[in-house]
């Protein structure tokens, strides 16, 4: 055999090693279509090359195998494989895609708030907090007048009854006053702030002093019976003269006996300029024995514990209490706001 002979005889198994190998692959994939044409190609390895190329029964077996595949491709043969899926490559595609759209779309939004901070960070955050403070304060508001409002205490009603009464009667404001005419305390108020109140306001027409009488019998024996001539000096017109009189000689009769205090009082009748005898004669019949207790019972009950007492107001604006010989400025304070009321 000459050695081009042999050359042609190993390239013609070169070939056949390589379509075996091709054929293998097919195989793995494609089913028995493949098998049959891996057998065909074994024949055509043993035939003449030109047997092979000119054979006219060759086309019918490609056919078939090619028919084979796309039966198994398309999952109608019988126990082929299922239907091949995307691959990789197809979807990682589609993720790279979603990515750089999300991307940009961020991107976009971001430069889109990088244009305006100021309305979005200064001007929108300043209102924001300006309406939250206003409403914190509207809301601290409500609580505070809510808890005044809960310790308020309810308006009261002071009945001024029929006692005697300086000033005018039909003055806005009213001042009850329970006193005692042996109290020390109401002395004071009557020597020390009661000018000022007159000069301020009775004489003016503003206030009127109502007096009812608290007499602290167990402390002060001489109460009740001081008590009584002012009540019986008021029958007579003569209350102003014998309230300022008792006030203002309150150390001379405090310790009289019952039988010297019905003299003394008797003298500062006729220093008012009103009958010393029927002054008297009222005094010791006890004439408004009742009217006294009456005002001590509705003294305790507007909650009056000591003396002096006051009240400030009247029934439309209602009363204001002040305990104790206060000050002038204490009872200027509270008239002028009953007054603005």
């Amino acid at each position: 055999m000459s050695s081009d002979a042999s050359s042609d005889d190993a390239a013609a198994k070169a070939d056949a090693v390589q379509n075996d190998v091709g054929d293998g692959d097919i195989s793995d994939k494609t089913g028995d279509g493949a098998e049959e044409m891996k057998e065909d190609s074994a024949t055509r390895d043993n035939e003449p090359e030109g047997e092979g190329e000119a054979s006219g029964d060759q086309q019918p077996e490609e056919e078939e195998a090619v028919h084979g595949q796309d039966d198994t491709e398309n999952g109608d043969g019988d126990g082929a494989p299922p239907a091949k899926k995307p691959t990789n490559g197809l979807v990682i595609g589609l993720i790279i895609a979603v990515g750089v759209a999300a991307f940009f779309a961020g991107a976009y939004s971001i430069s889109m708030y990088q244009e305006q901070p100021d309305q979005l960070t200064q001007e929108d955050l300043d209102d924001a907090l300006a309406k939250l403070e206003l409403k914190i304060m509207q809301q601290q508001m409500a609580a505070l007048q809510e808890q005044q409002q809960q310790q308020q205490p309810p308006t009261i009603r002071i009945s001024a009854d029929d006692d005697p009464t300086i000033g005018d009667a039909d003055a806005p404001i009213t001042i009850i006053e329970f006193s005692d005419f042996q109290c020390p305390f109401c002395a004071r108020f009557s020597s020390q702030t009661l000018p000022s109140i007159q000069e301020e306001y009775i004489d003016k027409g503003l206030v009127k002093l109502v007096y009812r009488d608290f007499p602290l019998q167990h402390i002060h024996p001489n109460a009740a019976v001081t008590a009584l001539a002012a009540e019986c000096a008021d029958d007579q017109g003569g209350f102003k003269g014998m309230h300022d009189i008792l006030f203002e000689k309150q150390g001379e009769w405090n310790r009289a006996g019952p039988q010297d205090i019905i003299e003394l009082l008797s003298g500062y009748a006729s220093d008012t300029g009103i009958d010393a005898a029927e002054f008297e004669e009222c005094v010791v019949m006890g004439t408004h024995v009742e009217d006294i207790r009456g005002d001590l019972e509705d003294g305790r009950a507007y909650g009056v514990t000591g003396t002096p007492g006051f009240f400030i107001g009247n029934d439309d604006v209602g009363y204001v209490s002040i305990e104790g010989a206060q000050p002038y400025d204490v009872f200027k304070r509270i008239i002028d706001s009953q007054l603005e009321r």
